[in-house]
């Protein structure tokens, strides 16, 4: 069995078709698919149901998914250790953070970690949306992911694979710019003419997304919306800010531009969506120098 032949089997799930997954490999087609053969036939058993048009894996299939991103994962942290031990590679700590919190509450909440560390620790931060930073993390690419929890939009890391802890609380409040007369929202969340309300709107591959559009779709809420504009939390506020449209936004962020008057509150609090702050980790050990940083982001 071949280690590639693990990386393909992965490729082919988040394809969801030979060709795309061939391309992503950088190998033919035909190439490709007798990999893909290998493995089955190293197994002793098919992976994926072949009779339909789309990428259906069979029960095996889904079961070994599973063992190989665990398999995967493992290697990738087991290199990473070995190498730090050894000396070969310097300690340092992947972290990725998703740019909600990137600029905002991540600097202050390492200051106050690296203000308990006996010897520094090297950080290497990559902010990303949170559909990528989920794939590096099953990918074994990073130590940790820092980004938002809301129950009703799990994520993939909420998996038996991955352990994480609370750091903190948040919400993401409806705001718009105010009306020139007062301070009467622009863009209420619930329009007078009941005509569609301009959105900001979050990327599909963001976890805030996620988190807005699992709060719409059990709302009552006699609104319906027209998405003016897609992008990150950070150009959402500024375009906010700009009379553009309405966006969920972390209080954390706005709180300031509330308290000057330069965003208002689009609704009451009852449309306000709690969310926490986690800090997600694989279950397996990592390198030491993870270890510490873990055992004292846990204080």
């Amino acid at each position: 069995m071949e280690m590639a032949w693990l990386e393909d089997f992965g490729a082919l799930i988040r394809a969801g078709n030979f060709s795309r997954a061939a391309a992503a490999r950088c190998v033919t087609q035909p190439a490709f698919s007798r990999r893909i053969r290998s493995l089955e036939d190293w197994l002793g058993v098919e992976l994926v149901d072949r009779s339909t048009h789309q990428i259906v894996l069979t029960p095996a299939g889904k079961r070994f998914a599973a063992i190989a991103e665990t398999v995967l994962r493992d290697i990738e942290h087991g290199r990473r250790e070995v190498q730090e031990i050894a000396g070969t590679s310097a300690s340092t700590v992947k972290i990725l953070v998703t740019h909600a919190l990137a600029l905002n509450f991540f600097p202050q909440w390492l200051a106050q970690l690296q203000a308990m560390m006996d010897t520094a620790i090297p950080i290497q931060l990559n902010a990303d949306n949170m559909g990528a930073s989920e794939q590096i993390m099953l990918n074994g690419k990073a130590h940790f992911c820092l980004c938002y929890f809301h129950g009703g939009a799990p994520s993939v890391l909420d998996g038996a694979g991955f352990q994480s802890i609370s750091l903190g609380a948040d919400a993401l409040v409806p705001v718009s710019a105010p009306r020139d007369d007062g301070g009467a929202p622009l863009h209420p969340l619930v329009s007078e003419g009941r005509d569609p309300v301009n959105l900001l709107a979050y990327g599909a591959e963001s976890g805030m997304d996620r988190i807005v559009s699992s709060m719409l779709s059990t709302s009552s809420m006699p609104t319906s919306f027209t998405p003016v504009f897609t992008s990150h939390t950070l150009v959402l506020a500024r375009m906010a800010k700009d009379g553009k449209g309405l966006a969920w936004l972390p209080l954390s962020i706005v709180a300031e531009d509330l308290a000057k008057g330069a965003l208002v509150r689009a609704s009451d609090e009852v449309w306000d969506i709690p969310v926490d702050v986690r800090l997600y980790r694989p279950r397996g050990r990592q390198s030491p120098s993870a270890e510490t940083f873990w055992r004292l982001a846990a204080v």
